[in-house]
């Protein structure tokens, strides 16, 4: 390689920033812009200022003809920096950077490496050309944060992949592998060996300018425009899918300039709107716990164990065989742990069938599943979850029989749901290695797992469970010791105040569709006909010696359950279900139930109003949050909201109960919980909900 390299940093920084994160070298005439900004080389004012003023110099130095920008390490741009969001977005804009790009007189090539997303693959697409090392990825994500891609990212597609890919691609927010995208046209060459090099060779062969806008729109059948709009605004008709349809029909259409502009205001409406904030919010809380909740040492898993062959035993095992984790499923009952097996292969068989899964992807998980006769099986695993019965007795029993047989540094897990910890811990000799890690339903497709810290449980321990969440691809969320940890003891406090509202007035379906209305996916009365009246009944039926008679009592469900209904297993529950059918219907004998209860107790019936229902939940939910935080219980508030939008239903585009709070007057705030606190009477306790604001 000959021609001068020179750097060029002293040249593309201003004293208001200080050094810029872009060297400027030149090599056998061509401008080499490195952008480095660790740790994933994010889009910032800083960046795009060196962008331009490397722009700038390459344009006027005569001995370069093109110019090249690259990324110093994996990525080339991974993104905008989302921090940026929050307000004006500083200067100088992205499209300002890639107006630069299109105005200036020699080509500018993009060389891609590792994740180009979002902004960073606009800029890309305002480029001249684009080359990629292979392996990467590309993708337009901004509907995943309440926006629409805002610097050309609707636009400029049309121009190669034409308005139905451009829609499936801005509305589905796919990542797709630089090979594919090569095929379809998006990107130039792949390539495999130095990006730096092959960049500088493909910038050296292009023949002048190629700026997209300039482009016209590849033809498509309207009809297939349609179809590929339709189905996205089924999939999720929210604000920024409705505006991405809208985007690129106009650009389809009405003159190049029009649709540019159309789409950065409807970006700028998008980011500065509540969704996207609270899209942002869940973002960061995201990265925050996974960055926070790290094994201080990774260990290895080369086997698990699951005792207990149940609905959720056989949930946990498929979710690490799917992972490529070996299994061994043992149950008490002989031949539980070789049905639940058999109930699998079926479930692959008809996966196969329907063309979900390859026949050799089958075969395989199911190679990873022994399904062992007895616990003595499970002694050279690396880790042993137990699925059992709700019971304290029956799961200390199983504690005590796995310690007998485990390798001493191996961890005992427990799967339950509310049962204490510590509790559990204290019947075996080590309860340094006893921990929670409760899967939420399905336990092969829910996206958190909640890890329990009992007050012995030891780093070794803790570290072999946050490397389990991450071989499952699961967000991990550590708990301290509670009744039902985090999510479940919050769902309990909402679900009571929801049987509360039963009795002085409203219906269940009233409640379910308020809730349901304002973004949740199902109301409570239908979640708890769908996972069984019987479970919560078992539990409060063991909690009747210690109840304080001096609390409100909601008794509806109890006398549901003397009745046997059950819920959809049984065909009836707070609803009526028709033979199988999972459709709910109101029921005029759950009807005359509540209103007996309500006789009984004195309770004058009176109106709600869906709006009155809502308010009433969150307030309930955000004080039991506070009170978790207070305890201690949970690490952050944004914790509290990633697990109760993964794991809980509740709205995503309301950030989570915390971000809802962070939005809420403090004097609303404060007489919705006094009025709470007075429906509720003894034994309620306010929580300090500046706590969630932090």
């Amino acid at each position: 390689m000959t021609g001068k390299t020179h750097s060029m940093t002293q040249q593309v920084s201003t004293p208001s920033l200080g050094a810029l994160p872009v060297t400027y070298t030149v090599e056998d005439r061509v401008a080499v812009l490195t952008i480095d900004n660790p740790p994933v080389n994010a889009s910032t004012a800083a960046v795009r200022a060196g962008l331009m003023s490397g722009l700038e110099v390459a344009e006027a130095d005569d001995e370069v003809d093109a110019i090249v920008l690259i990324g110093a390490s994996t990525n080339f741009v991974s993104g905008s920096d989302l921090r940026e969001f929050s307000g004006p977005v500083p200067e100088p804009q992205l499209p300002t950077v890639i107006a630069a790009i299109e105005t200036g007189a020699k080509p500018v090539v993009a060389a891609l490496s590792g994740a180009t997303l979002g902004g960073g693959f606009e800029l890309a697409l305002g480029c001249d050309g684009r080359i990629a090392l292979a392996g990467g990825v590309v993708g337009l994500p901004e509907i995943t944060l309440g926006m629409i891609p805002g610097a050309g990212g609707t636009q400029r597609p049309l121009r190669l992949i034409g308005p139905a890919r451009t829609l499936e691609l801005v509305t589905s927010g796919e990542r797709v592998p630089v090979e594919q995208a090569h095929r379809e046209g998006l990107i130039d060459e792949v390539v495999a060996g130095s990006l730096r090099a092959e960049s500088i060779r493909f910038a050296r062969e292009l023949r002048g300018k190629r700026i997209l806008r300039n482009l016209p729109v590849l033809g498509a059948d309207p009809g297939e425009i349609e179809q590929v709009a339709t189905t996205a605004l089924r999939r999720a008709a929210r604000p920024q899918t409705v505006a991405a349809v809208g985007a690129i029909l106009m650009g389809s259409s009405a003159p190049a300039e029009r649709a540019f502009q159309y789409e950065r205001a409807e970006f700028n409406r998008l980011r500065n709107g509540t969704e996207s904030s609270a899209l942002r919010h869940l973002f960061f809380a995201r990265r925050a716990a996974v960055k926070a909740n790290r094994p201080a040492l990774p260990r290895e898993l080369k086997s698990v164990g699951v005792v207990g062959a149940g609905t959720m035993g056989a949930g946990i095992a498929r979710a690490f065989i799917e992972a490529g984790v070996p299994v061994v499923l043992v149950d008490q009952q002989r031949h539980a742990a070789a049905a639940a097996t058999e109930r699998l292969k079926h479930t692959y068989r008809g996966m196969v069938t329907r063309g979900r899964l390859t026949e050799s992807d089958a075969q395989h998980h199911l190679s990873l599943l022994t399904a062992g006769t007895t616990i003595r099986d499970l002694e050279e695993t690396d880790l042993v979850i137990e699925a059992v019965y709700e019971d304290m007795e029956v799961k200390q029993t199983v504690m005590r029989q796995l310690e007998t047989v485990l390798r001493p540094h191996v961890p005992l897990a427990t799967n339950t749901s509310y049962l204490d910890i510590n509790e559990i811990a204290a019947a075996v000799a080590r309860p340094t290695r006893v921990l929670g890690m409760h899967f939420f339903s399905p336990a092969h497709r829910a996206a958190v797992l909640e890890i329990v810290r009992g007050e012995n449980t030891s780093t070794e321990a803790l570290d072999v469970a946050l490397t389990a969440a991450k071989i499952l691809a699961k967000m991990p969320i550590l708990a301290g010791v509670c009744d039902g940890f985090i999510g479940n003891r919050i769902y309990n406090a909402y679900r009571r105040q929801c049987e509360l509202m039963l009795e002085e007035g409203a219906l269940p379906q009233q409640i379910d569709t308020a809730l349901t209305e304002f973004g949740f996916a199902m109301g409570p009365f239908a979640v708890s006909d769908m996972s069984g009246l019987d479970i919560a009944w078992r539990m409060r039926k063991s909690k009747a010696g210690t109840r304080d008679p001096r609390e409100r009592y909601p008794d509806v469900a109890d006398a549901l359950c003397e009745l046997g209904r059950f819920g959809q297993k049984t065909g009836d529950g707070w609803y009526h279900y028709e033979p199988g059918s999972r459709t709910p219907h109101p029921d005029s004998t759950v009807e005359a139930l509540i209103e007996q209860s309500s006789q009984r107790k004195a309770i004058t019936r009176r109106v709600f109003t869906s709006q009155g229902i809502v308010t009433r939940a969150l307030v309930t939910m955000a004080n039991e949050a506070a009170l978790l935080l207070a305890d201690k219980i949970a690490d952050r508030s944004s914790d509290i909201d990633l697990m109760l939008t993964l794991g809980y239903g509740f709205p995503t585009h309301e950030g989570g109960i915390t971000h809802w709070v962070g939005r809420q007057d403090r004097r609303f705030l404060e007489h919705e919980l006094d009025a709470l606190s007075a429906r509720t009477g003894h034994g309620f306790t306010k929580g300090d909900l500046d706590l969630l604001r932090s």
